[in-house]
């Protein structure tokens, strides 16, 4: 008798552990979506140095991804070489990043996006700082291709970071205040070189461009350690466990992702064209614009401080694809205003074109968090990243080509291409 009342004691503990513990898994579940929207808020959304570092973040990346552009004819005849050729010094990044933007949205699902996003800010001052020593064009363009190899560990995650870890009603505000900051990082990345060019920074050191790249890496350095220290770290559970390629292939089964990735390609190639071959075209007469007056051209980016964040609202009260449309026909607009010679219509033109892109980039990176499914939004980030730049690669040296049938004509026409296809691909792949 003994022993059966301390089997019924034995049993009736069991249960009741069974039951505490199928209820701390029921109320762990219908917590979790109260605690993630805690944690999100906290950490992302009310946090203003959450905010700042991942907007360093996009300054940090695009300090270095264009900053050979104000640059190229000076590097014309200094390498004595052709204009694609010099014009493979921004292909050689853009390539880097559309080769290594998958890899870097898996890793940072297995380990955690603000590991990987401030080690690839680190990383990145060793190639920029190797690019100022280069003597050689082939030199220079190789150690571009390494920058390019590290930059989506910044960028590509940011975006995927901003999707996971802020609250879904501030999503598309949070992603447009980072793409104004890729913006201000695009101006001065620009800036930098081709004022060092031709002015004394230091007094006792001559003008140089290699001057340029070393403040780069310098700002790299520095924004890497802010980045470690204001940037709240990963929910557990954002970080996904390892993922198969299959995951990618997933990604392109999804329709709507793929007409995303064609805008992606799309939108850069236009942005990095027209102002890739602008500067050979300022460069050469009536206007003959110095590499520093050509850096300034850059200043237009400016714009998209304003506009961009004001894009953010009109996303969230329209929706993605309206948005995009509207901006692609103003940067059609800008793009056609180029082939006046009047140098202030012209900066007029690269207003509109500027600025219609960088809404573009926030109505495109918006959509990803919708078209994607949670858990795998770091690599359909990363592949959006991978087309976007591939665009970039193959837009640094296409219009070339071009050039050299019709000069600036003809790479205007080839953009302004593009851009129809663009707005035709968002019309009828993207579904609110």
């Amino acid at each position: 008798m003994a022993d059966f009342r301390r089997t019924l004691e034995r049993a009736f503990r069991r249960r009741i552990v069974v039951k505490d513990t199928a209820d701390a898994v029921v109320a762990t579940g219908t917590s979790a979506q109260a605690d993630e929207e805690a944690y999100g808020t906290q950490a992302a959304s009310s946090s203003t140095a959450a905010t700042i570092a991942i907007m360093l973040a996009g300054i940090a990346a695009f300090l270095n991804l264009y900053a050979t552009q104000p640059l190229l004819p000076m590097l014309v005849r200094i390498f004595t070489a052709s204009k694609v050729a010099v014009g493979m010094t921004v292909s050689a990044a853009t390539i880097g990043v559309a080769l290594s933007a998958p890899f870097c949205g898996l890793i940072a699902e297995r380990v955690g996006r603000k590991r990987v996003i401030v080690t690839a800010t680190l990383l990145l001052t060793i190639p920029t700082v190797l690019a100022s020593t280069a003597t050689s064009l082939p030199m220079l363009i190789f150690w571009r291709f390494l920058q390019g190899l590290v930059m989506p560990g910044i960028f590509g995650v940011a975006i995927a970071y901003i999707a996971e870890e802020w609250p879904a009603a501030n999503v598309a505000s949070a992603m447009s205040l980072y793409v104004s900051a890729t913006v201000l990082g695009g101006f001065l990345g620009r800036i930098l070189p081709g004022y060092a060019a031709t002015h004394r920074i230091v007094s006792s050191i001559a003008p140089s461009w290699r001057i340029g790249f070393l403040l780069i890496a310098a700002c790299d350095l520095v924004f890497g350690a802010l980045i470690a220290r204001w940037l709240p770290r990963d929910r557990k559970s954002a970080i996904a466990p390892t993922r198969a390629p299959g995951g990618m292939l997933r990604h392109l089964r999804n329709p709507r992702l793929v007409a995303t990735y064609v805008v992606g390609f799309n939108v850069l190639f236009s942005l990095v064209a027209i102002f890739t071959y602008i500067t050979f075209h300022l460069a050469a007469a009536p206007y003959l614009l110095t590499p520093a007056q050509l850096s300034s051209l850059f200043v237009v980016y400016l714009v998209g401080l304003i506009v961009t964040p004001l894009a953010g609202i009109g996303i969230g009260r329209a929706g993605s694809r309206p948005v995009l449309i509207v901006a692609v026909i103003a940067s059609m607009i800008g793009v056609s205003l180029t082939l006046l010679h009047s140098l202030p219509m012209i900066l007029l033109g690269l207003i509109l074109c500027s600025s219609g892109v960088f809404v573009c980039q926030s109505a495109s990176t918006s959509y990803i968090q919708t078209a994607a499914a949670a858990g795998g939004r770091s690599s359909a980030a990363g592949l959006y990243v991978a087309c976007y730049y591939a665009g970039g690669s193959v837009s640094g040296v296409l219009p070339g080509f071009f050039w050299r049938f019709g000069g600036w004509t003809a790479c205007v026409i080839l953009v302004l291409a593009v851009q129809a296809i663009t707005i035709a691909v968002a019309a009828f792949g993207w579904r609110e």
